[in-house]
């Protein structure tokens, strides 16, 4: 059986080069996000233990969607008050721009307990052993601590990141033209909604399975150093 896209192929393409593109932006922003925010809840000042839970607390017990419609129209006031502020005739925070907001904040506040995990997963005589040689903190975790860190958090992190591509489809809702949006654009011009939807579930399947090719040459890649040793 073959599928006729009624001319559509290209719109799915460039549909799915969007996918992709918001989802790398997301991930940027969100692994930046998540390490501030396991860094600030394994810290040793209460304020910023408290910041970072509150941080991690209210984004996770938001829906995913939800963030995304705040984000982009809770922004237009905001917006527009700044364009006022700086004497331009208009500001605005488009959907792309939104979407990947809205999916790195709730990615960042998963990957924020996978790192805090992952931190407490390191054992405290590396630290004692990195000032015993006389390194300074920052040294020491960019050393010792965030290669293991990192080692530790990848499966995890990948998971979210399959998670993440997945939940781009939520901001079709704005009008970002990805996956799904030119897909009901093109159910709406063909009347084929089976044909193009099942396109589009092979191609979040196609994605996900790069995803986790990419994930394991990660994951080898990470893991030599502590395969060798453990040998």
């Amino acid at each position: 059986m073959t599928f006729d896209l009624y001319g559509f192929g290209p719109a799915l393409a460039a549909g799915t080069l969007m996918t992709i593109k918001l989802a790398l932006s997301a991930l940027s922003l969100g692994l930046l996000l998540g390490l501030l925010g396991a860094l600030a809840k394994t810290s040793p000042y209460k304020p910023l233990q408290w910041l970072g839970g509150t941080y991690s607390t209210i984004v996770r017990g938001v829906p995913e969607l939800l963030w995304v419609l705040l984000i982009y129209f809770g922004t237009v006031n905001l917006m527009r008050n700044l364009a006022d502020l700086l004497g331009l005739a208009s500001l605005e925070l488009n959907a792309f721009a939104a979407g990947t907001i809205a999916l790195g904040l709730c990615f960042g506040a998963y990957a924020t307990e996978v790192f805090r995990g992952a931190i407490l997963a390191i054992p405290k005589g590396h630290r004692e052993a990195g000032l015993a040689l006389g390194l300074s903190k920052p040294r020491i975790f960019w050393r010792l601590i965030l290669p293991q860190m990192w080692r530790i958090a990848l499966p995890g992190l990948g998971n979210l990141f399959m998670i993440l591509m997945k939940d781009t489809a939520l901001v079709s809702v704005i009008g970002l033209e990805e996956i799904m949006r030119r897909s009901q654009i093109a159910v709406t011009a063909s009347k084929q909604p089976f044909t193009f939807f099942l396109v589009a579930a092979f191609i979040y399947l196609g994605l996900t399975v790069l995803a986790m090719i990419g994930l394991h040459f990660l994951e080898k890649r990470a893991s030599r150093g502590f395969i060798r040793s453990a040998a």
